[in-house]
C-alpha cells in the first residue's frame, strides 16, 4: 500500500515529488508511486529545474518562493519539499489524487 505523498508537520506541508524535467506541459501529472508527478519545462542543469520547481509551487500553493523550501533530493528527480503557510493542497491536486 502506497504512503500519501504529503502531511502536515510543523505548521508546513512536506510534499514528496518527482520531477519530470524538460516537459512540453508544466503542470502537476497524478501520482508516481508514492510522490505526486510534476512536469516542469527547465531541463535538470545548474539548478534551472529546482528553481522552476519552487517557482510553479508556489503560484500553485499562493505562496512566495521564500515560504519553500527543497529539504532533500536536490540533485535527484524524487524530492522532499517544505511549504509554509499552507493546510491544504490545491484543488487542481486534490482532484488528480481522488
Amino acid at each position: 500500500m502506497n504512503e500519501i505523498p504529503w502531511q502536515l508537520a510543523d505548521g508546513r506541508l512536506l510534499l514528496t515529488c518527482h520531477l519530470q524535467p524538460g516537459a512540453k506541459k508544466p503542470g502537476f501529472a497524478g501520482l508516481h508511486g508514492d510522490a505526486v508527478k510534476i512536469r516542469i519545462a527547465s531541463p535538470p542543469v545548474d539548478g534551472k529545474a529546482n528553481a522552476e520547481l519552487i517557482k510553479f509551487l508556489a503560484k500553485s500553493f499562493a505562496v512566495a518562493a521564500r515560504d519553500i523550501e527543497i529539504i532533500s533530493g536536490q540533485m535527484n528527480r524524487r524530492k522532499r519539499v517544505a511549504i509554509s503557510g499552507v493546510e491544504t493542497l490545491p484543488l487542481s491536486l486534490q482532484a488528480l489524487l481522488q
